[in-house]
């Protein structure tokens, strides 16, 4: 007989791997207008871990937390034989583990200025398209400085 849980409520944060927290700090503070609200860095170990916030009264909102590891290698060809970044093979969604980040908006006014947002700080995007996957909803679909795959998303109503 199984046994009836609680059902889960919603994501209270998602942890992404990144190369570098100093730059990628940034970055989604400007393009995503994220805000710090707390970073660990752990001497011992050379863990560094930096949760950032969506700025407004959003509940329960969105958090972010970026980790870089000490040893941000990661698998594939040598440097630059596959037009990854500087740490190795670039992120791909083809791999097992993450495959993309799809972050909410109320309407299509708002996608569409989240899309003149990316265009005004030179981030490359594709357009808020219909997705295929789920129809009636669209998209705006990016990557953040290591290439993981970003969306801001629209649901159908």
């Amino acid at each position: 007989m199984a046994v009836s849980m609680v059902a889960l409520m919603y994501v209270h944060h998602l942890a992404l791997t990144v190369t570098d927290v100093d730059r990628s700090v940034p970055w989604y503070e400007r393009v995503l207008d994220l805000k710090e609200v707390t970073r660990r860095e752990d001497e011992r170990t050379g863990l560094r871990k930096v949760l950032l916030r969506a700025r407004g009264d959003q509940d329960p909102g969105v958090a972010l937390v970026l980790v870089q590891h000490p040893d941000p290698t990661r698998p594939g060809p040598p440097l630059g034989e596959d037009g990854g970044s500087r740490w190795g093979a670039a992120f791909d969604e083809r791999r097992t583990g993450l495959d993309h980040v799809a972050f909410t908006v109320g309407s299509r006014t708002e996608l569409l200025e989240w899309e003149q947002r990316l265009a005004d700080y030179g981030v490359t995007y594709t357009p808020a398209a219909p997705s295929r996957t789920m129809p009636g909803s669209e998209a705006v679909v990016f990557r953040d400085p290591d290439g993981i795959q970003l969306e801001v998303w629209l649901d159908s109503k």
